[in-house]
């Protein structure tokens, strides 16, 4: 099997395809060019390099959230396209899990943390049993970062770190975690697009796609748009009583 996967939850953008043996290609970028600029160029760029027709593609797994509005937008619409046009399932891959995912076979107990503003986070807490399969601890939620760490310094046990939120929240984990805050390489420590092939491989397998259609990110906050649309109408709907 061989997937086309797709990564922009957030700052990173990254394209890979990857087949149950090995990363064919794989282009990451972590620059401030929009998704919109360096996504389908990439996706263009690993197809002709590797000379791999849509024929040849079972499935496009995708980063299904949580993450940036926007990067998850343009990342699900780019993937429906390509499902669309080409006649394929997606695999709406969680991107918490992808990012622990990256970390295969840790004993360590992974929390990844993306910066959701605010002082907050989005998070997972994750590990791997003896056979090397990844459970979900807790998640994906959003909260703040205070309350993760006071949480994690209560199961007394090694930590690691690893998303874009570590270099926002790096100073205040060590303050509070000391010894216990361990902080994955710059190899897994944000997004990719491999690793979300590697985990959308397991679940194809599973039979776990869904049509191009059908397929809508998964957010867990309203955009900043809609926030500040509700907050005018709740002042609007004050000065009228």
């Amino acid at each position: 099997m061989t997937i086309l996967a797709i990564e922009s939850a957030a700052l990173t953008a990254s394209a890979a395809v990857v087949n149950e043996e090995m990363i064919l290609a794989e282009t990451t970028l972590n620059t401030k060019l929009t998704h919109s600029q360096t996504l389908l160029p990439m996706i263009d760029e690993i197809l002709r390099r590797t000379e791999i027709g849509p024929e040849e593609i079972d499935a496009v797994a995708v980063s299904a959230g949580p993450g940036s509005f926007t990067g998850l937008r343009i990342g699900a619409a780019t993937a429906k396209g390509l499902g669309m046009a080409w006649d394929k399932p997606l695999i709406a891959v969680p991107t918490l899990d992808a990012m622990a995912y990256g970390l295969w076979g840790s004993r360590f107990l992974l929390c990844p943390i993306m910066d959701a503003r605010r002082s907050q986070v989005y998070n997972g807490l994750y590990r791997f049993d003896g056979q090397g399969n990844l459970s979900r601890l807790v998640g994906p939620r959003a909260l703040g970062i205070g309350e993760l760490l006071a949480e994690l310094k209560e199961t007394a046990e090694p930590v690691v770190f690893l998303g874009d939120g570590v270099p926002v929240f790096r100073a205040a984990i060590e303050a509070k975690m000391g010894d216990q805050a361990l902080f994955a390489p710059p190899s897994a420590s944000r997004q990719r697009a491999s690793a979300v092939a590697a985990l959308g491989l397991e679940m194809l397998k599973r039979g776990e796609t869904v049509t191009a259609a059908a397929f809508a990110p998964f957010y867990l906050r309203i955009s900043q748009a809609e926030r500040e649309r509700a907050r005018r109408l709740t002042q609007e709907q004050g000065g009228s009583l």
